[in-house]
């Protein structure tokens, strides 16, 4: 009897577990609609808006509503932007023409061109040193802005082609080294590489987002894998299995989860149970594309963008065989994840 009420009992907790709903959902999509593809988000908190390079421009959309409030253009190959609320300066990386944009973040009105490298990507602001950077893909560098003037300051070697770059707080900046599969270290002040190491078994990291209080850097990896950084040290300290094809990544250390935005239509949740333990929460299905993402710490509120595609183009060639389904034109949209209540 007491072997026959054990198993109801356990059968009753495993029902219960099974029916509890994933902590994670979303909770509004909101149609953008305009051509082009996209990059990175970036939300502005103090503001309540979101930035999203669309190829040849930013577009600025209230996070409350999804109205859509003003672009900025001048831009060829959009990729990121850096806010710098000192200065009242904006900073949109123009890819295509190797130069970074510089704006009026209020108005939107473009003040000037800074000239960067090849590739210019992801862009950044570290406060201590009151410097903005890009990372330039194809240059294998990152450039150094002042931002109040928007004055090119250098250009500083990497060593290899970067990708995602977070400054830690401390003067100190990382980003991820996609070909080499590493880290770099960057002295915001001495403008040098001061140290390197591997994210094996991390394959091409590409997304970084950053946890301050524990020193744990989290790179989001092509082959799959969510990279753990002691960047103390120097090295990885735990993996996370994350889903296909990542492109941003966030860490809000008021719930302690980590994020991947994956091409696969997921968004892989994981949550820091110590500095070096972590377990996968949820792969909350988002939609195919949805690789790009931005986190609001103040509302704790998720932003994956993407987009409806057409079918895949049947006439890919040796020198282009993954060609890119088109995207369907007013499909582009922006999901908003929150925690269930």
């Amino acid at each position: 009897m007491r072997r026959v009420a054990l198993v109801l009992a356990l059968g009753a907790v495993s029902s219960l577990a099974a029916q509890t709903p994933a902590p994670y959902q979303i909770t509004h999509t909101y149609v953008l609609g305009g051509d082009g593809r996209w990059d990175y988000v970036i939300p502005d908190p103090p503001r309540h808006r979101v930035f999203i390079a669309r190829q040849d421009r930013v577009m600025v959309v209230d996070e409350t509503d999804g109205r859509l409030l003003g672009e900025i253009h001048e831009i060829h190959g959009a990729h990121g932007v850096a806010l710098v609320d000192a200065a009242h300066h904006g900073f949109a990386t123009s890819g295509n023409d190797s130069a970074v944009v510089m704006c009026d973040p209020t108005t939107f009105q473009v003040l000037g061109r800074i000239p960067a490298a090849e590739d210019a990507d992801a862009i950044v602001y570290d406060a201590p040193s009151n410097r903005v950077f890009t990372f330039n893909g194809d240059a294998h560098s990152s450039t150094v802005i002042d931002p109040g003037p928007g004055r090119l300051v250098t250009n500083i070697p990497l060593g290899g082609k970067p990708e995602t770059g977070v400054p830690a707080g401390n003067g100190k900046l990382f980003v991820n080294l996609v070909d080499n599969g590493e880290v770099v270290e960057i002295d915001g002040k001495s403008l040098t590489v001061t140290r390197r190491w591997s994210t094996a078994p991390c394959q091409q990291p590409v997304a970084m987002a950053i946890d301050t209080p524990h020193h744990r850097l989290f790179s989001g990896c092509r082959n799959g894998v969510l990279a753990v950084s002691d960047y103390q040290t120097g090295r990885v300290v735990a993996t996370a299995p994350i889903g296909a094809g990542v492109d941003g990544a966030a860490f809000d250390p008021a719930t302690g989860d980590v994020f991947a935005a994956n091409a696969d239509g997921t968004l892989t949740v994981i949550h820091e149970d110590s500095p070096d333990q972590f377990h996968v929460v949820e792969n909350l299905q988002t939609a195919l594309g949805g690789r790009n993402m931005g986190l609001d710490p103040t509302t704790h509120r998720v932003y994956v963008v993407s987009a409806k595609f057409g079918p895949a183009p049947t006439d890919s060639t040796a020198a282009n065989p993954r060609r890119r389904p088109p995207v369907i034109p007013g499909s582009f949209m922006m999901m908003v994840v929150e925690r269930r209540q």
